[in-house]
């Protein structure tokens, strides 16, 4: 998330009630998650285990539950709960409406038909020569091009699915970012797209998907990508232009898949893969996993 306006450590401090260490003026200018974060943004970090992972990001403002050094150019924010504070910030600066209240007129291109039974959330913009079947519902801040088919029964912008464990309950990270869908965009039946934590969940220019499809936040699918029906992508994956996905794919969160990569329908993808087809439970290269089932035909 980008602020308006830029702050300062002093600012963000204040809001939180935080120690600041480093100079009270440091320039602040949004919020992300560790997978996205840019410099000049704030990043959380609530265990040791992940403690060099966020003090060596691109963050250069680090919110953290313990007093630490601090990297040169960088600053700190020492909280007793960054989890519960980065929630404080995020909500500060973004108003969560939940379709409850009215801001912002929709904005929508020419040509456009949205059937009269889509629900659409604030701050929405829809460009030209789209079609948006009935049912759609689009959460606040949404982005859509030009020349978009939306089937009916799709949500765009739902709550990304990001939680922790809290005595013994579930509390989530409040989702503060957005889906973009640009231009000539095909989406199907059903399907869900979440937004992002704290930056946007985009489905790239000429990308088609099929039914029944989740994707999850902060993800990225490039250009001209071909997503079958039932395929599951987690949170903060990127896919490269031109990848097909068939049915029933897994992928675990945090992945990367390159260019020009087919995926047959039930891989599973729990880590990056270079161009190439891929099959099974754990994505292996296709040519090597039929050799392994030959041979292992052979040893009956």
């Amino acid at each position: 998330m980008t602020f308006t306006k830029p702050q300062t450590l002093k600012s963000i401090s204040e809001i939180i009630g935080a120690k600041m260490i480093g100079d009270e003026n440091f320039p602040v200018l949004g919020t992300n998650e560790i997978h996205r974060v840019k410099s000049g943004e704030i990043v959380f970090v609530n265990h040791p285990k992940y403690y060099d992972k966020a003090l060596h990001s691109a963050a250069t403002i680090i919110l953290i539950d313990k007093e630490v050094e601090c990297p040169a150019g960088k600053a700190l924010l020492v909280s007793d709960d960054p989890f519960r504070d980065f929630n404080k910030i995020n909500t500060h600066f973004t108003k969560i409406t939940n379709f409850g209240e009215a801001l912002h007129e929709l904005e929508v291109g020419e040509r456009t038909q949205i059937h009269s039974s889509v629900v659409i959330g604030n701050n929405v913009k829809v460009g030209n020569d789209c079609i948006i079947f009935p049912n759609v519902v689009i959460g606040d801040r949404t982005i859509i091009g030009d020349n978009v088919i939306i089937q009916s029964n799709t949500v765009l912008g739902g709550d990304a699915f990001y939680y922790r464990k809290l005595n013994g309950n579930f509390d989530r990270l409040i989702s503060v970012g957005n889906v973009i869908i640009e231009n000539n965009v095909e989406i199907g039946n059903g399907c869900t797209i979440d937004r992002g934590v704290t930056d946007a969940t985009v489905i790239g220019e000429g990308s088609v998907l099929d039914n029944q499809i989740q994707i999850g936040h902060d993800t990225i699918i490039g250009k001209k990508c071909l997503i079958a029906s039932q395929t599951g992508i987690a949170g903060c994956c990127i896919i490269e232009d031109e990848v097909t996905i068939w049915g029933q794919v897994g992928m675990a969160s945090g992945v990367r898949v390159e260019s020009g990569t087919v995926l047959l329908a039930k891989c599973g993808v729990n880590r990056d893969l270079q161009k190439g087809t891929y099959f099974g439970p754990i994505a292996e290269e296709f040519r090597q996993y039929l050799r392994k089932e030959v041979k292992l035909k052979k040893l009956k």
